[in-house]
């Protein structure tokens, strides 16, 4: 996560608290949000694909993306809310995720 990410994320979640308090029905409220920005980029790679006769194509893949941020700001937020460095949480999952398929390649390479 760069500075300006973790400054964003900073911001964000002092000025939630501050407008809205930080005990759990705020963090509650900040992982719903993850899920409000999920559908909001599933809405728009619905326009990409122009899956809406009515509408047509109503979005670029760009917009996806921007939406897929949106997403990972809120996640970051959520985290944060929740006491802990969305920097570590995240490098934390990225090193699972590397573990995971390094033993599924050594497993598959075994099998043949």
């Amino acid at each position: 996560m760069d500075e300006t990410t973790r400054r964003a994320v900073d911001a964000a979640v002092g000025w939630l608290d501050a407008h809205h308090g930080s005990g759990p029905q705020q963090q509650t409220m900040r992982i719903l949000k993850v899920t409000e920005e999920a559908g909001e980029a599933a809405s728009a790679w619905i326009g990409v694909q122009g899956q809406n006769p009515r509408k047509g194509v109503t979005h670029s893949p760009r917009d996806v993306a921007d939406e897929l941020a949106d997403v990972a700001l809120a996640s970051f937020v959520a985290i944060r809310s929740l006491g802990f460095d969305p920097a570590e949480v995240l490098s934390a999952k990225a090193a699972t995720v590397l573990d995971r398929m390094a033993a599924h390649q050594q497993r598959t390479a075994q099998a043949t």
